[in-house]
């Protein structure tokens, strides 16, 4: 993949070429938005162009790479993104380009219209796949992996399916996820003593994060499947709403701000799609690690990304539990006047959903709003703009080839509520984003930009209108 640079705007393109084969919020689920249709980059043609790393490209051939949807403008365009590869084997042409995309999926709940998301890169082959589970409370959900290639999607009142577009003959054959390591790394935390902590207790000792208002123990989600069997795949889950950590049970949880969860069963993932994460509670009662790949419970994040907080009020960032229930309830909060670090997730050593890698997504709700009124699903307090109904989403991640990319667009279809404060971007970045005043850097819906090789990037939560 190469980036390309409109000389007269001093835009930066992202083209991608023939690169590993991968791939949500999520590609489940890189390059995606809301359950809705790929946003469209708005991109002003110009006559001179060059690669990021300042060699020419003919016009025609930058138009091409914009016109099929390979190339975008950072900045300016929406919060889909294809990767880049190194610049050190980036030497195929554009034709022979495979697409890896930023973006989301949600799953929705017949009952409660709920959502949730996260998100993953993916690479073209087009698949869909439908799941249906039941909660503790006989909640019957319909869920399907959403995602959205960069031609067609489709959704509807109970369920939303799209497609991910694959220059690769072979599909995916299977939900299993697995990390990209091959070995234990060293996580981040107090090694896990795998096998003697019971699952009545949280294990905040070892570096997790207690989510107390969820109402599951301090645990961000609780995936009941009786049984696990690894490198089975798991047909049969069911979702507590209240309650501990039990036997024969997927216990997640959150991680503090900078990391991420490093437990997930590897080779075992939903039959159909669903995402599975956390400890493993053992017909014993005792809690049993779940990825071979780390002996502690949280991942540091490969950093570079913080959230300044200019405002006089606090901000609630609400990170998908992801894999999980992917409801947004992994804290993130932006004191008035602090800075906070926002966990910049390694694609490299993070959850892959069938495959493909996944990135981090964030809800933004209003300022004064606070971690228990927003890191829900639905707010008491605010059910029109918080929670899944926040105004805006905040995607970042850093891919397989070592590109940060940063995004912000609103949170639609879901909601319409409009953020009561500005976002911009800044730092050591490639292009602008921001959210002033209701509208994002470039008229678009929304924007992405990503950062220089070694910089960093600085998320600002300013005055509206300022």
């Amino acid at each position: 993949m190469k980036g390309l640079a409109n000389i007269a705007v001093a835009a930066a393109f992202v083209a991608s070429v023939a690169a590993d084969s991968h791939g949500h919020h999520h590609a489940r689920r890189l390059a995606q938005g809301s359950p809705v249709a790929k946003r469209a980059a708005t991109v002003a043609y110009e006559t001179a162009y060059v690669y990021a790393d300042g060699s020419p490209v003919s016009t025609d051939e930058a138009h091409e790479c914009i016109d099929d949807g390979s190339c975008i403008v950072l900045g300016t365009a929406t919060p889909v993104y294809t990767s880049p590869a190194p610049t050190s084997t980036s030497t195929s042409s554009l034709s022979t380009k495979e697409a890896q995309e930023f973006f989301e999926s949600k799953i929705t709940s017949s009952s409660t219209s709920s959502w949730s998301t996260s998100t993953a890169w993916t690479s073209t082959s087009t698949s869909t796949s439908t799941s249906s589970f039941s909660t503790s409370t006989s909640t019957s959900w319909s869920s399907t992996s959403t995602s959205w290639s960069s031609t067609s999607t489709s959704s509807s009142s109970t369920w939303s399916t799209s497609t991910i577009s694959s220059t690769s003959s072979s599909a995916s054959a299977a939900a299993s996820s697995s990390s990209s390591s091959t070995t234990t790394v060293s996580g981040s935390g107090t090694k896990f003593p795998s096998g003697t902590v019971k699952c009545s207790e949280f294990p905040s000792a070892y570096g997790a994060v207690a989510v107390d208002w969820i109402g599951l123990g301090g645990w961000a989600s609780i995936q009941t499947t009786g049984s696990w069997t690894p490198g089975s795949l798991i047909s049969d889950i069911v979702e507590a709403v209240s309650g501990g950590c039990t036997e024969g049970s997927f216990c997640s949880y959150a991680c503090p701000a900078g990391q991420t969860k490093a437990q997930w069963p590897t080779t075992s993932q939903g039959a159909t799609g669903q995402s599975i994460g956390g400890l493993w509670c053992n017909s014993d009662g005792y809690l049993e690690l779940t990825n071979d790949n780390f002996d502690t419970l949280c991942q540091d994040g490969l950093g570079g990304i913080t959230i300044k907080n200019e405002l006089s009020d606090e901000v609630a960032v609400c990170g998908t539990n992801y894999p999980g229930n992917e409801m947004m309830n992994i804290p993130v909060l932006a004191g008035a006047g602090e800075t906070v670090t926002l966990t910049n997730m390694n694609a490299k050593t993070g959850y892959e959903w069938e495959g493909k890698y996944t990135s981090g997504q964030y809800y933004v709700n209003n300022k004064g709003v606070t971690l228990e009124q927003g890191c829900v699903w639905t707010s008491a307090d605010y059910p029109d703009s918080a929670g899944n109904w926040a105004p805006v989403n905040i995607g970042a991640g850093t891919d397989i080839y070592g590109v940060t990319y940063i995004s912000i667009f609103p949170n639609t279809p879901t909601s319409s509520a409009e953020l009561d404060f500005d976002i911009e971007i800044t730092g050591d970045i490639n292009g602008d984003c921001y959210l002033k005043s209701g509208s994002y850097y470039g008229g678009g819906s929304g924007c992405t930009t990503s950062l220089t090789t070694g910089g960093s990037a600085v998320i600002k939560f300013k005055k509206y209108g300022s």
